[in-house]
């Protein structure tokens, strides 16, 4: 409820004349790209890609929750899209997603992890946005502390840093 009001709030739902649905739309790029997205529907999205900054992000979503990791010392807090409100808003149709970091390590994420109380592309840890150096600028991190299922070496290997890009697959 909250998201479709945020979204209402700042004018990012738009009604397509052409077939009468309603379909969402994201505010213009601004700043710099964050994270591109290859494999959206082209008739949603021009070129079949997505290109997003921290402003689009954050107004798709912005999802907080404090957890330890195998990588960092201590719990911290992280905020992010979720990686379900991800993908509900670019409307992924497939099982499996790509994710790419910009050292061009790739991992796959199966699309059934993106539920409620999943994964988050964090872009801020403990408030502040994330360096290159500090897994950023953009890390797909799981809530790892709420629920054992998060604390395998699956799960682990899915939590990529340095995410700059997803590719959507059937």
């Amino acid at each position: 409820m909250r998201y479709l009001s945020l979204l209402s709030a700042v004018g990012l739902i738009l009604i397509s004349s052409a077939n009468g649905v309603l379909a969402e739309t994201l505010p213009s790029l601004t700043g710099p790209i964050l994270l591109r997205i290859d494999g959206v529907d082209p008739t949603r999205f021009p070129g079949g890609h997505l290109d997003l900054d921290l402003p689009m992000l954050q107004a798709i979503d912005a999802t907080t929750f404090s957890t330890g990791t195998i990588w960092t010392e201590g719990s911290h807090e992280y905020t992010g899209v979720s990686l379900q409100a991800l993908v509900q808003a670019v409307g992924v149709i497939g099982d499996n997603l790509t994710l790419q970091a910009m050292n061009d390590y790739s991992v796959e994420v199966p699309v059934s992890d993106a539920v409620q109380g999943g994964p988050i592309i964090a872009y801020f840890s403990d408030g502040a946005p994330m360096s290159v150096r500090e897994m950023g600028p953009l890390w797909l991190i799981y809530p790892y502390d709420s629920n054992p299922d998060f604390q395998t070496d699956v799960i682990y290997t899915r939590s990529i840093w340095q995410l700059d890009r997803i590719l959507i697959s059937p």
